[in-house]
């Protein structure tokens, strides 16, 4: 399986998969998928394995990782909103789409949501995981402390192979992306609007400090839609042990989503 980018552009990779390197641009429905800080499109590598060939899976590359290292990373939420709705494909935004972000992907693919609808194109349905409602402010301020607090920062909510996160000259070679990710993050704040006409499914480990319960519930004040919480065990990188339910869950929303859309033609 591999990550191609699409077309000529940098922001977006289309996963590939199967002993052929099938793709699913025919698919009836594309799934964007946003990284974690930190993270890049290939986290979403399983999900597109496990996806059904009705879903086109994509995901986002943010500047500052892997082939786009050279480039600044973007350390403001709306910048980054605004250059990936320019850099959607063509056909992901003339055909139904779904959205799914952890963590800090979940405020990105927010502020994207929000940007499709004030252009007419609202998505199927926003999943959002491993994070708090974007109306919740908490002062966190992970991207000012020394690199030591950083990393323990890191190591505490785990989501890195365990020979990565013992490498401590690995972890710090990923400090300033991931400091430049945190202040895109903590330096968000939310602008009151009409909440989005899609229905909302918000996503957590019940033991992820980063997304408490309630605080996950309150994603419900962001849709005027049908809003759904979904809690697995585990912490915050509680998907990787849940992939295989959460792409099952994803996919069968999708497919409702295009069956209700055929019944109303």
């Amino acid at each position: 399986m591999s990550a191609v980018k699409d077309g000529d552009d940098m922001w977006i990779r289309r996963l590939l998969f199967g002993q052929a390197g099938e793709r699913a641009e025919r698919a009836p429905a594309t799934l964007v998928c946003f990284p974690h800080a930190g993270g890049s499109a290939s986290f979403y590598l399983p999900v597109a394995r496990l996806a059904p060939p009705t879903v086109e899976v994509l995901a986002v590359q943010y500047p500052g990782r892997q082939d786009r290292r050279a480039e600044r990373c973007v350390e403001d939420i709306d910048e980054l909103a605004d250059r990936i709705v320019a850099a959607l494909p063509a056909r992901a935004v003339t055909r139904p789409l779904a959205l799914f972000g952890h963590s800090m992907g979940a405020l990105v693919a927010f502020e994207v949501a929000r940007r499709l609808e004030r252009r007419g194109t609202a998505p199927l349905e926003l999943f959002v995981s491993g994070r708090r409602a974007p109306s919740i402010h908490r002062n966190d301020r992970a991207h000012l402390r020394p690199d030591d607090g950083l990393l323990a920062e890191l190591r505490a909510l785990g989501g890195t192979a365990t020979t990565v996160l013992g490498d401590d000259d690995f972890m710090r070679a990923m400090l300033p992306v991931v400091r430049s990710d945190y202040r895109a993050v903590e330096t968000y704040r939310h602008r009151p609007g009409p909440g989005l006409s899609c229905p909302v499914t918000a996503l957590s480990g019940i033991d992820d400090p980063k997304a408490r319960p309630d605080d996950v519930r309150a994603w419900r004040d962001h849709t005027r839609s049908r809003f759904e919480a979904r809690f697995f065990p585990g912490g915050h990188f509680y998907l990787t042990d849940h992939v295989e339910e959460i792409v099952a869950l994803v996919a069968g929303r999708v497919s409702s989503a295009l069956l209700a859309a055929d019944s109303r033609r």
